[in-house]
């Protein structure tokens, strides 16, 4: 009698493991995965500084380095041309960020246009990233950014 209870606890054991194992194995294959800067190489080259010590102590690897991003527009058939320049791109846990610093000549608000203006570029030029870092050396602070995926009806600011 002993022995029909053992194989129930190990039946009951058995299928809670398949259960378990099933849904790791979905959780793993819906994780992103890390991404790869394929259009643009990354500058291997860095420039210590504060904005590379406060990522560091915040636990990033800095990976990247200053990198200016040609980009070209066509108006009315007339291209007109511009750039976009990533400070640093840093990793941690798996995760890809852009990272943009502080200029004291031109301070960020925190409001939904400013963001939308200033964020949202590298944000689309690498969906797969993780977020924007904003790293504002004279605050010693490191601000991540994410675009929201789910918007309910909200107050917009713009």
């Amino acid at each position: 009698m002993d022995t029909r209870y053992d194989t129930v606890i190990i039946v009951v054991i058995g299928v809670i493991l398949a259960i378990w194992a099933l849904y790791s194995l979905r959780a793993w294959l819906e994780e992103p995965g890390p991404l790869v800067l394929k259009t643009i190489p990354i500058n291997e080259e860095l420039d210590e500084g504060p904005a590379v010590d406060l990522l560091e102590n915040a636990g990033y690897e800095v990976v990247g380095g200053k990198m200016k991003i040609p980009l070209a527009f066509k108006v009315n058939g007339n291209t007109v041309y511009s750039r976009l320049f990533i400070d640093y791109v840093a990793v941690r846990n798996g995760s890809t960020y852009m990272v943009t610093t502080s200029r004291r000549k031109k301070p960020i608000q925190w409001s939904g246009p400013e963001l939308r203006d200033r964020l949202l570029p590298y944000l689309l030029l690498y969906p797969g990233c993780a977020g924007v870092l904003y790293v504002d050396t004279d605050e010693q602070s490191i601000r991540l950014i994410t675009l929201v995926e789910d918007l309910e009806e909200e107050e917009y600011e713009d």
